[in-house]
């Protein structure tokens, strides 16, 4: 049952569209009719600029890391992890913005800050090598996600490299689209790295 309660609660934070709230709240625009229409950072930092984009990233990170440690404060034992998963779910199909989100990689990111900084770390290190060497947001998601999941293993927790894998599972599928444009040559690169 505690699983259940606190994997619902999860899936409500996951779901605040960060990015259409700042979009609406700041800008008067609905950023799913701007740009790519995702409800994620990188859209957000395209359409509305850095200072938008950056909080929109921290907020959607810290959706994860919330939805992680709010079990502590009612001081059950349940696997944390797990109970992230769900707002990740809640940003990519949230209820508050008719189930379509963002992809994942910020609230991801969020889940691993609240239980594993160090990994958290080397994510954030990862992805900026990454978009430093190929200019591509979405490319760089998906590389720090297989790279994590290796990391994972030194980390010797079974959940972590079980919950990692699926992270970077969801960011991928999330990025089918992304990659059909790499490949072809139409995937939009940074130009301010």
């Amino acid at each position: 049952m505690e699983y259940i309660v606190f994997a619902i609660i999860a899936y409500l934070l996951g779901s605040i569209p960060s990015a259409l709230l700042v979009g609406k709240i700041g800008y008067k625009i609905d950023i799913r009719e701007h740009g790519s229409g995702n409800l994620g950072a990188t859209n957000t930092f395209r359409v509305l600029g850095i200072k938008a984009g950056i909080i929109v990233t921290l907020a959607d990170i810290l959706k994860g890391t919330a939805a992680t440690l709010v079990p502590l404060l009612f001081d059950v034992e349940i696997y944390q992890l797990a109970i992230g998963i769900f707002a990740v779910i809640g940003h990519m199909y949230p209820l508050f913005a008719r189930f379509k989100g963002g992809k994942a990689v910020a609230t991801s990111g969020g889940i691993i800050l609240g239980l594993y900084p160090l990994l958290f770390l080397i994510m954030i290190l990862t992805f900026i090598t990454s978009l430093y060497l190929t200019k591509y947001v979405s490319l760089s998601s998906m590389v720090t996600g297989v790279i994590s999941v290796f990391v994972s293993i030194f980390f010797k927790d079974v959940g972590l490299i079980i919950v990692v894998g699926l992270l970077t599972a969801f960011v991928i599928y999330r990025h089918i689209e992304n990659i059909k444009r790499i490949r072809n040559g139409t995937e939009p690169k940074i130009k301010w790295m």
